[in-house]
Formats: C-alpha cells, sequence, structure tokens
C-alpha cells in the first residue's frame, strides 16, 4: 500500500497561483474531507471547482481548481489530485496542514517521481531527466534532457541487450538443455564476435554521451600563467563582465576567481588562477598552490602566456606543469605583437579580441551540430555502467580466446548485461527466463 503524499509543486513563494500536488492509495479519499464535493467515486481524469475547508469548523480556506487523474492515468500511476490555488504562501500551508490533519503525509525528495518509476510510468533514465530538465541552464542543454524524458534516450540501450541477451539465451540454452539436438551450439568464435560488435555499439554510446554531458553539465576551464600576463583581462572579456579585479602590479589576483558564459551552447566554468611563480608572500603563496590544484581538476586549461615577450623561466615551468593536461596555449597581447606564427593563437585580452581563442576551445571540446541534435546517455551514472558493460564484455572475449567453459564465459557477460538493465533500472532475474523463452521452443 502507498501512502498519500503530499507537496508544494511550485515555489514557495508569493505568486498570482500555487500547485499543491497530492498522490497515493487514499488520495481521493484524503482531499474529499477537506473539498467542497466529493471525489471519491470519480473514475477518470477531471477537471473540479469548488473550496478547501475545514469541516470541523466551517472554515473555507480557499477557493481552487481541482486537477484529477485517477491511476494508472497520472504521473506517479496511482491516483493524483493537483490542487490549484491562490499563490499566497499562507494558503498553501494552511491547504497542506489540513491535508496532513486528513490523512496525509509530506513528501520525501523526489518521492512522486520514485513512485512514478515504481510504477513503470517511466524508467531510470526517464527519472533522472527530470531533474536535469529542471536545472538546466541553456536551451541546449535542456533539450537533450528532453530526448531522455520522452524516452528516445532509452531506446538506445535496445540494440545493446538485444544482442547480449541473444549470446547469453543462447549459452543458458546450450547449458541447461543439452538434449536438445536441434538447438544452435554456442562456440567460442562466436562469442568473440558478437562481444567485438557490442563493444561497439557500446564505445559509440559512451563517446555521444560523453560529448552529451558536457553540453549539459558544461565544462570547467582553468585560465594559468605567470602573474600580470592578462589572465584576469581574459577571464573578464569571456565572461563580459569585470569579474577580476585587474591591476598592473604583479599577485593582484591571489584566489581562484570564478565566471561562466554560454559559448554556443555550451557552458564554460571559467577559473582564474592566481599568477604561478615562488613567492615569499605567504597568501600568495596559498593561491599559487590551489591554482595548481585547479589545473589538475579541469577539463581544458587555458596557458596564456605575454607575446610582447620572450617566455621566460616561470612561463616554461608553466608549460612543463600543464603538458599532460587537455590544454590551448594562448599568446596575450597580439596588439603589440609585430610577428606572428601561423601555429600559434593570439589574442588581445585588453582590446576583447578573443575570437581565435574562442574558436580553438570550440574545436577541442570535439562538438558538431550532430551532437546538439541527437539522445545520448549524459551523466556520470550512466557512463559509468556502460563503461563496466564494456569491461565485462572484454573479459568475457578474453576468456573465450582462453578456452575457458562457457558457464565461466557466461558470468562476464550478464554481468554486462545486469549494468545495461541498471541504467534504466530494471534489473530483474527474470528478465533472463524471459529472453530465453522469447527467443527458443523448450520443452516443445
Amino acid at each position: 500500500m502507498f501512502e498519500t503524499i503530499v507537496a508544494l509543486a511550485t515555489p514557495p513563494m508569493k505568486s498570482a497561483l500555487a500547485i499543491i500536488r497530492v498522490s497515493g492509495d487514499d488520495c481521493f479519499d484524503v482531499v474529499s474531507k477537506c473539498f467542497s464535493k466529493d471525489i471519491r467515486k470519480i473514475k477518470e481524469r477531471t477537471l473540479l471547482v469548488g473550496y478547501i475547508e475545514n469541516k470541523k469548523t466551517n472554515q473555507k480556506i480557499d477557493e481552487v481548481v481541482l486537477a484529477i487523474y485517477k491511476g494508472p492515468k497520472s504521473f506517479t500511476g496511482e491516483d493524483l489530485v493537483e490542487i490549484i490555488c491562490h499563490g499566497s504562501s499562507l494558503i498553501s500551508q494552511q491547504i497542506l496542514d489540513i491535508l496532513i490533519e486528513n490523512g496525509a503525509r509530506m513528501a520525501t525528495n523526489g518521492e512522486y517521481s520514485s513512485r512514478a518509476f515504481i510504477h513503470q510510468k517511466m524508467d531510470l533514465v526517464q527519472a533522472e531527466a527530470i531533474n536535469d530538465i529542471i536545472n538546466a541552464t541553456t536551451k541546449e542543454a535542456k533539450d537533450i534532457s528532453m530526448f531522455s524524458l520522452q524516452g528516445k534516450t532509452s531506446g538506445l540501450l535496445t540494440p545493446v541487450r538485444t544482442r547480449l541477451a541473444d549470446i547469453i539465451s543462447l549459452i543458458e540454452v546450450n547449458i541447461d538443455y543439452p538434449e536438445y539436438e536441434d538447438i544452435e551450439q554456442a562456440n567460442k568464435q562466436q562469442i568473440i564476435t558478437m562481444c567485438d560488435e557490442i563493444n561497439q555499439m557500446i564505445d559509440k554510446l559512451i563517446n555521444d554521451g560523453e560529448k552529451a554531458r558536457i553540453i549539459k553539465d558544461g565544462i570547467k576551464v582553468a585560465i594559468v600563467g605567470k602573474p600580470n600576463v592578462g589572465k584576469s583581462s581574459l577571464l573578464n572579456a569571456l565572461v563580459g563582465e569585470e569579474k577580476a579585479i585587474v591591476t598592473d602590479i604583479a599577485g593582484t589576483t591571489r584566489d581562484i576567481v570564478e565566471g561562466e558564459i554560454n559559448l554556443n551552447g555550451i557552458v564554460l566554468h571559467l577559473l582564474d588562477t592566481a599568477g604561478i611563480r615562488d613567492s615569499s608572500d605567504k597568501v600568495e603563496s596559498i593561491g599559487v598552490n590551489r591554482a595548481k590544484k585547479t589545473i589538475e581538476e579541469a577539463e581544458i586549461v587555458i596557458v596564456v602566456l605575454d607575446g610582447s615577450q620572450k617566455l621566460e623561466k616561470e612561463d616554461n615551468e608553466i608549460l612543463k606543469l600543464t603538458e599532460k593536461f587537455n590544454r590551448i596555449i594562448i599568446y596575450n597581447k597580439s596588439d603589440k605583437i609585430k610577428e606572428k606564427s601561423d601555429s600559434n593563437i593570439y589574442i588581445s585580452a585588453l582590446t576583447k579580441d578573443i575570437d581565435p581563442l574562442v574558436k580553438e576551445i570550440y574545436r577541442l571540446v570535439g562538438l558538431d551540430e550532430q551532437s546538439f541534435k541527437q539522445p545520448a546517455l549524459a551523466n556520470t551514472r550512466q557512463i559509468g555502467l556502460l563503461k563496466q558493460a564494456r569491461a565485462s564484455l572484454q573479459k568475457a572475449k578474453e576468456d573465450a580466446a582462453n578456452d575457458l567453459p562457457v558457464e565461466l564465459i557466461s558470468v562476464n557477460l550478464m554481468d554486462a548485461f545486469n549494468a545495461i538493465l541498471d541504467i534504466l533500472g530494471e534489473r530483474n532475474k527474470a528478465d533472463l527466463s524471459k529472453e530465453i523463452f522469447s527467443r527458443f521452443c523448450v520443452g516443445k
């Protein structure tokens, strides 16, 4: 039995209207106890106008509209009522109080979506997409999440799941029903070939997913260089406002200064770091150490050099420090440079001439137009499980190549299959038997 839960579905602030959502097995009964009309016999979706009232004191709380959904045709799959009231915080709290007094309880975080998942109104990928849509900061991020909410992203797993079920079912039938001579035999080379085919599909899903994750979550970019090369000016030029203090005094920036920009659909989380150099100043030294840590955490490192001067010892040390990272080397103060190399990237942060850098960032991220127009498994959990499935398949392939028994090979194949089911939240012991019996006429 699912308890009746209640929560405010709109922000807790003054507005024209507010929506209170009630869901659960006794939902209609709870609402009827404090609504001017009895809704317990309603059998289909409908709208009603009436009053929420305290029937014990005969006091009307507010005139409301009820959107009534009879389960399973509701968001949660249960009987569900949305109470549309006036957007006073006082009124919405009074309605919540009277509903709780009549048998409801406050919902916990994500409980409505959890119940929708439990009642198979959506899979786990769709459920995660709800939160992603709410938190989207760009149109492009919202569009990627909409693919998932619509179920298009989950459909990407169907070919992988089907191929895995094919090979696992074949192995299981060979093990459990050896007396059926007309059943196709599972041989080692067949297993190796299928593992390669499935991993090719998974590799594409991971590659597309990493790109979509960047669109959805953005990318962390660290701006580094020795003091006074124009890092703060570059941050300000990218963000379009004076986020960082700019002076001619070396060491002005002593901590991490942050800013964000939407670069053609990609959010860049920009971090302007303290100038990296040896310093006897205790505060500046702390900033330098933080800058080095930021380099390790960043997905792209922009190394800023003063193009109007020859490289100094500190420049070379920074280049060596960042050589193992995904970096872009730029030469600032291009307005003061007479001779330029075609292989270098030149900008002027002071005059905001930064287009060459913007183009290089976009190229380095590796996105194309198609990346914004297709569904993809785009969060860390989903990509992690894809990588887990890939590793299990690789192990199964190695076991087959080493001529291990198919029973042992099947263990890794099942691990891969379960990882795919875990992405959707569908792991179930009954799944494999359904897959087997849908493919073979066993016991005929």
